[in-house]
């Protein structure tokens, strides 16, 4: 049976989306000291892309079949959505601009896309959305003042991660404005990770081999970008996409920041402070003006 939009299944993707973007976080924190960055993110698009592709060409495979125009579409939404969003901030943090800067502007990715949505789909935001945007971006400013510094890194390496929050926000509204591709959420989500892995293999062997010495944080943290941030959240992500507009659905991402305190906090032992939880209250308040439908 179809799912329609309603109130309950917008809550629960939503919850669902948050708990799992959030989770990112988790399987970097425990894979980091063991892996460079490259090799997370190629390790992390290999094992995604392998995992689901018997639903591609195996005994399991469903939906249509895949043509060269499909593969070269989702090779683009690869490069756009996969490689440049987590690469652009990878290669800001590497080129030294602090990372709750670099998190903070990977958590602005709805930002973008609702400045593109006007343009591109005709789906502008209402005054109370863009008023309830606002009010999200400050309730993650506050969630997050404690980690920003403006660091010394050379200017040109500050538009990395902008570049990256723009190029998802991009991907995301381009496959939107063709009216959805026409494979399944499987086949799209199965061949985009499989380019993201060709594209970052090259500078995860330039960066010490593609496979680190293999330890048990780095299988654990693997596994979890794996199963967690990357089918959890993007299969969500996609299906969320069929049912609501996009710059509704990214709304809920400013949500991640507060929740990933939450996650630190119970498995990392990290602080949660006043502010954390204050900003977790604005922001909720701010994604719900932006997702209550109007008249």
């Amino acid at each position: 049976m179809a799912v329609r939009p309603s109130p309950p299944v917008f809550l629960a993707l939503a919850t669902a989306l948050v708990v799992a973007w959030s989770s990112g976080f988790v399987g970097i924190r425990f894979s980091h000291d063991s892996a460079s960055v490259p090799q997370i993110l190629f390790a992390r698009s290999l094992f995604s892309g392998l995992g689901l592709l018997p639903f591609l060409i195996g005994p399991w495979a469903r939906g249509p079949a895949i043509m060269a125009r499909d593969l070269a579409e989702q090779g683009l939404f690869a490069f756009l959505g996969m490689f440049l969003y987590l690469g652009g901030f990878a290669m800001g943090i590497g080129a030294g601009v602090p990372t709750g800067l670099v998190a903070l502007m990977a958590d602005l990715v709805p930002l973008g896309i609702a400045a593109l949505s006007a343009p591109m789909l005709g789906q502008g935001l209402t005054g109370r959305q863009w008023l309830g945007t606002g009010i999200a971006c400050a309730g993650v400013l506050a969630v997050s003042a404690d980690a920003l510094a403006l660091g010394t890194a050379p200017v040109w390496a500050y538009a990395l991660p902008i570049l990256g929050m723009l190029a998802f926000a991009l991907s995301t509204v381009l496959q939107e404005r063709r009216g959805g591709s026409r494979l399944t959420i499987v086949q799209r989500l199965g061949l985009q990770c499989l380019w993201a892995a060709v594209l970052f293999a090259p500078f995860a062997a330039a960066g010490g081999g593609l496979f680190p010495p293999i330890s048990t944080d780095y299988s654990l943290g693997i596994a979890w970008l794996v199963v967690a941030a990357t089918y959890g959240a993007w299969l969500i992500y996609y299906q969320f996409l069929r049912l609501y507009p996009p710059a509704v659905v990214s709304a809920v991402v400013y949500l991640s920041p507060p929740v990933t305190m939450v996650w630190a906090f119970f498995l990392f032992d990290d602080p949660l402070t006043w502010q954390m939880a204050l900003g977790l209250v604005v922001t909720l308040a701010g994604v719900a003006l932006v997702a209550r439908r109007g008249g």
